[in-house]
């Protein structure tokens, strides 16, 4: 009888030691396992320290899914990519679950970069095929991070962090990227780091600025409106440029409290402008999966106490394409309350004419791309004039981007594009700078119709 009691207890105990070292959820290893993984190879390397490589992958665009379609179709997607891995990953190597939507490796027969990478790209192609929910289909991508023992680390939590550190640059490339840690990247993560906290510090000390560019007609190169565009000038970092510290703060996951800080200082600069001028002012990718970024918006807007007819958000392909139909709920709320759409960087997605079909856009803005070039490019050219013909017949105003000299701006005048912007009508300025150009350049509608 005893004898049966302490079998028993083994076999509870055994039962806890697995319970303790698996995910509940996909049935493979975690956190523990992989640790424990990672030290036993490094004990059997200790005389003959040979390499050996962990890697971390991360779902990119996973929640979004998950609070589409509910937890229990991401808990699906989750135990579907927990059965491609542990399938397709090498002989002798492991493949754990952290937790969400992060999954480790180690990889005993990995010794550098190129064969980090090349896992990576396998992996990568694995998890590109979609995931069966039954009545639809998903496709998602996932980002990678290597590091290799012992250059990166030579106990557990140093190699982990530096896969981490890996893995995040890879986040901050975009989607589906893979990153070996290094040295230099370390370096480069830590920048951004530095840069986060004193842009984090920037925002609640409101020194986030907001510029405006002025948007013409081209009939008479009349001002309609103006863009707004963040600039940032830190007292220890001089000049730090929008296209670092944007995509920064939508990685880091506060690009909501900068954009209602530049929307809220754009609208109030906007209530001394002649009624009839619009404000145009860009979403982020990360606000248009945000439901409740309509909401926002509208909200500031009544503080301030600007017509939201007066604003116009931009918003461009790929932040579309990122989730659909959270977008297309978003700018509904938005049309409906008054505020007009505008199609940013037209001409550089990947299927720009079918969102112009799916989606309900007031305006399209050509990219500076075509517009650099219309003065000795004839392809650019044909593709403005089919543009601004389209959009004729789909009753869409166009702007052209990025227009630098008088030779461009003809051009597209007699090409019957409507509106233009670019350092040729005026480089972006402060509130205070804007005023001046009004009272300088500006006539009323109403003086431009009697002349």
């Amino acid at each position: 009888m005893k004898s049966a009691d302490h079998a028993a207890l083994d076999v509870s105990q055994t039962d806890l030691h697995a319970m303790a070292y698996t995910d509940p959820l996909t049935g493979l290893g975690n956190l523990y396992r992989l640790r424990d993984k990672v030290r036993q190879i490094a004990r059997e390397r200790e005389e003959d320290p040979a390499p050996f490589a962990i890697g971390i992958a991360n779902l990119d665009g996973f929640k979004p899914i998950n609070d589409l379609f509910g937890p229990r179709a991401g808990d699906e997607i989750l135990c579907q990519v927990a059965h491609r891995l542990k399938a397709c990953i090498p002989d002798g190597a492991t493949v754990t679950r952290h937790g969400g939507d992060e999954f480790a490796f180690v990889l005993p027969l990995v010794f550098e970069r190129k064969g980090a990478e090349k896992i990576g790209q396998m992996l990568r192609e694995v998890l590109s095929a979609p995931f069966d929910l039954g009545d639809r289909n998903v496709r998602l991508s996932a980002s990678f991070g290597f590091a290799i023992f012992p250059f990166a680390g030579e106990d557990f939590a140093e190699l982990l962090k530096s896969a981490d550190t890996a893995l995040y640059r890879s986040k901050r490339r975009g989607r589906g990227q893979i990153t070996v840690y290094s040295q230099e990247i370390a370096q480069e993560m830590k920048r951004a780091t530095q840069l986060e906290q004193a842009l984090r510090n920037a925002i609640i000390a409101n020194e986030v600025d907001v510029h405006f560019q002025p948007i013409v007609s081209l009939r008479d190169d009349a001002v309609v409106g103006f863009e707004a565009l963040a600039r940032w000038c830190d007292a220890d970092l001089g000049y730090v440029s929008p296209a670092a510290f944007v995509p920064l703060a939508e990685e880091r996951g506060f690009i909501d409290a900068l954009s209602d800080t530049l929307l809220r200082k754009a609208a109030e600069a906007a209530l001394s402008w002649p009624r009839e001028l619009f404000l145009s002012f860009n979403l982020s990718s990360a606000q248009l999966m945000d439901p409740k970024t309509a909401f926002n918006t509208l909200a500031i807007l009544n503080r301030v106490g600007l017509d939201p007819r007066r604003l116009e958000l931009e918003i461009t392909e790929t932040a579309v394409m990122t989730d659909a139909d959270t977008a297309q709920k978003i700018v509904g709320e938005l049309r409906a309350a008054g505020v007009r759409i505008s199609l940013d960087d037209f001409g550089t997605g990947q299927s720009s004419l079918g969102r112009l079909r799916d989606f309900t856009f007031d305006k399209v803005k050509i990219d500076r791309a075509f517009v650099s070039r219309i003065s000795n490019d004839k392809a650019s050219e044909h593709i403005i004039k089919a543009i601004v013909a389209m959009c004729e017949g789909l009753d869409l105003s166009v702007v052209a981007e990025g227009i630098e000299d008088f030779s461009e701006a003809l051009k597209l005048k007699a090409l019957g594009c409507g509106m233009g912007q670019g350092y040729f009508y005026g480089k972006p300025a402060d509130a205070v700078a804007t005023m001046r150009y009004l009272s300088d350049r500006y006539v009323s509608v109403e003086s431009r119709a009697v002349s």
